[in-house]
């Protein structure tokens, strides 16, 4: 009687050694992603077991045989893109597969005002494929170079861009496939509200292999850096500019000294002792914003033309979380966190927590659009002590009204994302056994 195969022999009898990998360094490179920027989060995870096995398919019918077979044989399956997450997403909490999908990397289709492109798609690619037609992505991640288009949408929330564009959830996903974990795993087409459940869900609720975005008009961008004697000044004159329809503008980040002096490709451009607010600005309108900026105190220290857009280092590669990441370079005990300030009492907030915590918390600022409103977003740095020291910073910011989206835990109820109640609900039906990605959403299957 012939012996019965392993799991491990039926799959790549099914698939082939093409598609699956055994191999432990190919296992251990694609069971993590980047929580090491929280000491929290590596502590926790540094020593989790890497993926029992790592499929790489090329096509939606691959991706469907995968989890109808993980499903047959209940394995685990957690879906990555090009792994620059920083909570853990794309790490496989109970082993099983990861199943990496950056070789599904067409793009289909680019129309008037949008891009249909496979979810391997990166960013940056998809971007320069769209200018050379005219157009541009909306909005994208600090990560542009190597993140993915659904990576970006399943484990992301906003970027550059999203001063005028808002974050995903304004618009900014227009459709996507999603491949269900069942016996016989179905393909959703999923528009309008039904995305709200696929879009930063770690890919808990399905899996996405196709996904369609809006494009906006090209435009020529102006590369600034404008300084100012003081950080609340610089605030001030970001809420200003966030708040000028005449300006169009695709980045205003403020950040507080010492903040800017980690940026060692930048220093020679920089003034010592100064806030720094990192601009990008529709060429042209120069002269409106560095009048802006006098009225507020300030002068604009760098300039860098449309001409070298995209050719050398760029002033967005210093902000959102590469912000943290330059701070890190440069002093490995600094973590971040993730906040939301009121609108019309962000100054406040921050005195009372400069006051309570003086240069243990650094202050760096995103304005924003959500929901249509201007909304001071920040990524402040913090230097860490310990998980207790940082958690009572975090309550004391909540306490004075400050929301805080915990990027020290891998769980995405615990980071403060509003929509996790309705992605419960939709992953009991889509996947039934609770194999997909498991232990990022907390619930009785």
């Amino acid at each position: 009687m012939a012996a019965e195969l392993s799991w491990e022999q039926e799959i790549i009898k099914l698939l082939g050694e093409e598609i699956i990998a055994f191999d432990v360094e190919t296992r251990e490179k694609l069971s993590k992603d980047y929580y090491w920027y929280s000491p929290v989060l590596d502590n926790r995870l540094k020593g989790n077991k890497p993926a029992d096995g790592v499929a790489l398919p090329r096509s939606e019918a691959e991706v469907a045989a995968v989890l109808a077979f993980g499903y047959r044989y209940r394995i685990p399956v957690t879906v990555r893109g090009a792994g620059t997450g920083n909570y853990g997403q794309a790490v496989p909490l109970k082993g099983g597969i990861v199943m990496d999908l950056s070789r599904m990397d067409q793009i289909m289709e680019i129309g008037d005002g949008y891009a249909r492109v496979q979810c391997g798609v990166r960013l940056g690619v998809l971007d320069k494929t769209a200018r050379e037609a005219g157009q541009e992505i909306r909005i994208y991640p600090s990560t542009y170079v190597k993140a993915t288009v659904g990576g970006f949408v399943s484990g992301g929330s906003g970027g550059i861009g999203s001063i005028t564009y808002g974050n995903l959830w304004d618009g900014n996903v227009l459709e996507a496939v999603i491949y269900t974990m069942e016996e016989t795993p179905r393909r959703l087409v999923v528009a309008g509200k039904e995305l709200y459940d696929y879009i930063h869900n770690y890919g808990t609720t399905g899996i996405m292999t196709e996904v369609t975005v809006p494009l906006a008009p090209r435009t020529e961008w102006m590369q600034l850096i404008a300084q100012f004697p003081s950080f609340e000044s610089s605030m001030r004159f970001g809420e200003a500019l966030a708040k000028d329809g005449a300006v169009h503008k695709r980045l205003i980040s403020p950040m507080e000294w010492p903040v800017p002096s980690y940026f060692t490709p930048l220093i020679k451009s920089i003034m010592p002792d100064m806030a720094a607010v990192m601009l990008e600005i529709a060429d042209g309108l120069l002269p409106q914003v560095e009048a802006l900026a006098q009225s507020y105190g300030g002068q604009i220290g760098y300039a860098v033309g449309p001409e070298k857009y995209r050719k050398t280092i760029g002033v967005s590669d210093f902000t959102w979380n590469h912000t943290t990441l330059w701070a890190m370079k440069t002093d490995a005990s600094l973590t971040y966190l993730q906040a939301g300030f009121d609108p019309a009492d962000y100054i406040g907030q921050i005195r009372m927590i400069k006051d309570r915590f003086g240069d243990e918390v650094l202050f760096h600022f995103e304005w924003v659009r959500g929901g249509g409103r201007v909304i001071p977003t920040a990524l402040p740095l913090v230097f860490y002590k310990s998980e207790e020291r940082l958690y009572e910073i975090i309550h004391y910011c909540e306490s004075i009204g400050v929301k805080i989206f915990d990027p020290h835990t891998w769980v995405l109820d615990n980071g403060g994302r509003g929509e996790v109640g309705s992605m419960e609900r939709r992953k009991r039906v889509n996947d039934p056994q609770g194999l997909l990605n498991p232990g990022k959403i907390i619930y009785d299957v």
